[in-house]
């Protein structure tokens, strides 16, 4: 996908052609230079099983 948007087959690519926009209130952060990929794969789990 990002090769694509890099020439321009995408257009309003977050990143490429269009800013990131935080989140005002996230329901999850996953810091990956905190966590493992298994401990944030387990976040991200945890909080579907909490919220359905």
């Amino acid at each position: 996908m990002y090769k694509k948007a890099l020439a321009g087959q995408i257009t309003a690519f977050t990143g490429i052609t269009s800013p990131y926009e935080e989140p005002p209130a996230p329901d999850l952060i996953i810091d990956t230079s905190e966590q493992s990929l298994e401990e944030g794969t387990q976040n991200v789990i945890d909080l579907l099983e909490k919220t359905g």
